[in-house]
């Protein structure tokens, strides 16, 4: 359980953010567990809880034996957590930005996504491996890319991407208690926006790899995760205003993705369309578009579509920013094209 301290702090704040609710999730954690310990750069107090005040307070309250500010080296900070992990803790490792994971990409692909394999099972890695990215904040092309799809296809891993502030909570508890590697991803300019959903349960974990319909529709199924699931429920409802309802799927977990959920939606719909921050190229909408269009070929009334960023590098000037990610406006035009089809 929880302590008081914490207990009132929810109650002044009634409908925390996605930015108190991961830090929400790392006290409870860290208090339910004394083997869970947080690593990364500046995560500490003296440093300000990161870059944007996740881990404020950690320190403070459990130590630095278990809240440990590292210096400015990616790889350093997944190889401590994936040696801490062989014995016995479950480190949290903060990755400051999702591009930086290219930095640790031999720790993540080739030894914590891998050891169980190669001990024959005798090694598990439960390590959570945190990250923050997400267009709209005018950061460049070097600290917002979506690479959601690169660790979805490594094998022994499992991707998370939450889009609002009670499965923030639920799925990081339940990345955390997870025997194997775990990619969290966090959208940066979600962290401060107003709380949307149902409300944060202390202690719940949300099952990793199970999908949420958060609008129920007939005419069309949209599947997405993070922030795009905003557009996207933002755009059932103008396409709503025109007749046309459209079923809403929160996917949560990237990998492994909700395949029935999303079937069974679209065995009832008929319509597919995918929609990510990630560009489209060679993305997750293209794995889960392989997969409808082979199950359910025949029962489809129009082809599956995906609506990603454009393929280039994340702009740096405002106007081409905000052409580059998906909109509501665009997700609504494709909507109506599959409707008329």
């Amino acid at each position: 359980m929880a302590t008081e301290l914490i207990e009132r702090t929810r109650t002044q704040e009634k409908s925390p953010n996605l930015l108190q609710a991961i830090n929400m999730a790392l006290t409870d954690a860290m208090h339910d567990d004394a083997k869970v310990l947080v690593l990364g750069e500046d995560v500490g107090d003296r440093e300000g809880g990161g870059i944007v005040g996740i881990t404020r307070g950690l320190e403070t309250r459990f130590g630095t034996r278990r809240v440990r500010s590292t210096p400015i080296s990616e790889q350093a900070i997944v190889g401590a957590a994936i040696g801490a992990a062989i014995r016995g803790w479950k480190p949290v490792a903060e990755i400051m930005l999702m591009n930086f994971t290219t930095v640790a990409m031999d720790m993540i692909v080739n030894h914590a996504a891998k050891l169980r394999f190669m001990s024959g099972g005798q090694t598990s890695v439960p390590i959570t491996i945190r990250t923050m990215t997400g267009a709209g904040r005018g950061s460049g092309g070097q600290h917002c890319d979506y690479l959601e799809a690169w660790f979805a296809h490594t094998a022994g891993m499992k991707v998370v991407a939450p889009s609002n502030p009670a499965d923030a909570y639920g799925l990081l508890r339940a990345a955390i208690d997870d025997p194997d590697p775990v990619l969290f991803i966090e959208n940066m300019p979600s962290y401060r926006a107003p709380a949307w959903g149902r409300a944060i349960t202390p202690g719940e974990r949300v099952p990793l790899g199970k999908g949420l319909v958060v609008r129920e529709g007939q005419d069309l199924t949209i599947v997405s995760y993070s922030r795009m699931v905003v557009e996207a429920l933002a755009a059932a409802d103008t396409l709503a205003n025109e007749g046309l309802r459209a079923e809403v799927i929160d996917l949560r977990t990237v990998s492994p993705w909700d395949r029935e959920l999303v079937l069974q939606s679209v065995r009832k719909t008929g319509r597919l369309l995918v929609v990510h921050e990630a560009v489209t190229p060679f993305g997750v909408g293209a794995e889960i578009a392989a997969e409808v269009g082979h199950a359910l070929f025949g029962l489809l009334k129009a082809p599956v579509e995906r609506l990603g960023s454009a393929y280039c590098p994340v702009p740096f000037s405002k106007p081409l920013e905000t052409a580059f990610v998906p909109s509501q406006a665009r997700i609504v035009d494709i909507a109506r094209a599959m409707a008329a089809s």
